[in-house]
């Protein structure tokens, strides 16, 4: 299960140099607006210490990881719904994504230029929130001129039920509170999906400072992101982009080291992972022999048929039982024979909903 983030943020906030560092590649991050021209793409692997310990338990062939992909989307203006900037081609762009990470400049350099001149977070946030409104709005619009007469004029229920909600969803963003924030039930959340309202995905405000203040945990700027997204219901996560492009030059062990010499138990990168793997709802369960050590990412609340299907549609068409033992009790037992012998291996049938550390070997029978 493929999971996307766009990051997204004014020009000049630090969001190239960050997708620089967090996925090690070499685009343009240059002291302008409009530097990055296409969205950018990267696939970093997920960290989970699990892995390592099943990978130094079984020796496998093979060890792979989840993933995680960021798109960096280019720096949005004011005016940019209205094609101002780069605008609407890379407001399309945020539309693919599953989640949007917005870089947040939390810090003093009068060498960086800044769109406003002056360093406001709020005023950023509000401005990007102001644009991703007014992109949704339009969408809305359009289809509720498209919608309206059918609705109106004929007995359709499906199409009263999608102007209803249209108009719903138009009354919230005029007032300029974003679709996830309306309280929809599961049919009207489906019904919706295909329009991929910008404003319905989940967010997470990334605020980057200076290195002396990451070494803080904070600064004046930080705390009125904090203010601002409690009230949202969003999180932040205070970051350094400096400090995680030196990071990315680093050897896994150079990385710890320079880590605990900075007081910081985790990167910004795996701050933002874990984070944005909690604010979708997503988990993940491992597959393990000699032959291959491999994480997938499931929904939490998916039943093991659907989990199977995830390696190979067969697997969930043909799904019999899931023998499957806890990456606690593993870890306890060193074994799979010393988990079978506390008699902590289980079969689990049709229903079963999987668990996040699952260890998983999935019988199945598909026939022609």
């Amino acid at each position: 299960m493929a999971l996307t983030a766009g990051i997204v943020g004014l020009p000049n906030v630090g969001k190239s140099t960050l997708f620089n560092a967090i996925t090690k590649k070499n685009i343009l991050a240059a002291n302008y607006p409009f530097a990055t021209i296409d969205p950018n793409v990267g696939t970093v692997t997920v960290p989970d210490q699990r892995l390592e310990f099943l990978n130094d338990l079984y020796v496998p062939e093979r060890l792979i990881p989840t993933a995680f992909e960021f798109t960096d989307i280019a720096g949005l203006v004011k005016g940019a719904s209205k094609g101002e900037g780069l605008g609407n081609k890379f407001l399309s762009h945020i539309r693919e994504v599953d989640a949007i990470c917005e870089v947040v400049r939390c810090f003093d350099d009068s060498n960086i230029i800044h769109v406003d001149d002056t360093v406001d977070p709020i005023r950023d946030i509000e401005v990007i929130a102001l644009e991703l409104i007014l992109s949704d709005l339009e969408i809305v619009e359009n289809r509720l001129s498209k919608v309206s007469k059918k609705a109106v004029l004929s007995k359709d229920k499906e199409a009263k039920m999608e102007y209803e909600l249209m108009e719903k969803i138009k009354d919230s963003l005029v007032a300029g509170h974003p679709v996830r924030k309306m309280q929809l039930t599961d049919e009207e959340k489906k019904l919706i999906k295909p329009f991929q309202f910008i404003t319905a995905k989940p967010i997470i405000y990334m605020a980057n400072v200076a290195e002396e203040d990451l070494l803080l945990g904070e600064n004046d700027y930080t705390k009125r992101v904090e203010e601002y997204a409690k009230a949202e219901g969003a999180r932040v996560i205070v970051v350094c982009a400096k400090i995680e492009a030196e990071l990315a030059e680093l050897s896994d062990e150079e990385k710890k080291e320079f880590l605990k010499d900075l007081n910081i138990e985790e990167s910004g990168l795996d701050q933002l992972i874990g984070a944005t793997y909690d604010l979708l709802g997503l988990q993940t369960y491992f597959t393990a022999g000699t032959d291959e050590v491999r994480a997938w990412t499931f929904k939490k609340g998916m039943k093991a048929p659907a989990c199977a299907g995830i390696i190979h549609t067969d697997f969930e068409r043909g799904f019999i039982k899931a023998e499957v033992m806890s990456f606690e009790d593993i870890k306890s037992y060193r074994s799979e024979k010393g988990v079978r012998e506390a008699g902590k291996m289980r079969l689990e049938g049709k229903d079963y909903i999987m668990q996040d550390g699952d260890i998983c070997t999935f019988r199945f029978n598909v026939t022609k």
